[in-house]
């Protein structure tokens, strides 16, 4: 059984996250992919604070005792899962940037065993800007 205190908090702080989502998107500064999950994660805490017999039946199913303790445990899962999800992408693009920082390599070894001095000034240009 969740408090109306509690149930108060988590909607306002669900909603305050939903509204921060909203301006960054606006802002340009997060991606709509990206924000998926966390305005989902939003309404989902909407719903159990809104209608607390969900988390209850959950907390029940699980065999937890306090739905506020459900509702922790279902947070730091969530968390969890976005966490590994994020350390696989980091991963995968550090892999791509360390393919094409070789490849990059490489060019510029070709093109200065090919007598590439105008372009080693060039280089040697844009590194002092």
């Amino acid at each position: 059984m969740m408090t109306t205190l509690f149930r108060i908090i988590l909607i306002v702080v669900s909603l305050s996250t939903f509204g921060v989502i909203v301006q960054k998107i606006r802002r340009s500064r997060m991606r709509i992919e990206d924000s998926i999950f966390w305005v989902i994660l939003c309404l989902m805490f909407v719903v159990f604070a809104l209608f607390p017999s969900v988390a209850d039946g959950l907390a029940a199913l699980l065999g937890i005792y306090s739905t506020a303790n459900f509702l922790f445990l279902f947070t730091i899962f969530i968390l969890i899962m976005k966490l590994f999800s994020m350390s696989m992408a980091i991963s995968s693009l550090e892999t791509k940037l360390k393919e094409l920082a070789q490849k990059n390599a490489l060019e510029k070894l070709e093109s200065h065993e090919k007598g590439g001095d105008a372009n080693d000034e060039r280089d040697r240009e844009k590194t002092e800007e």
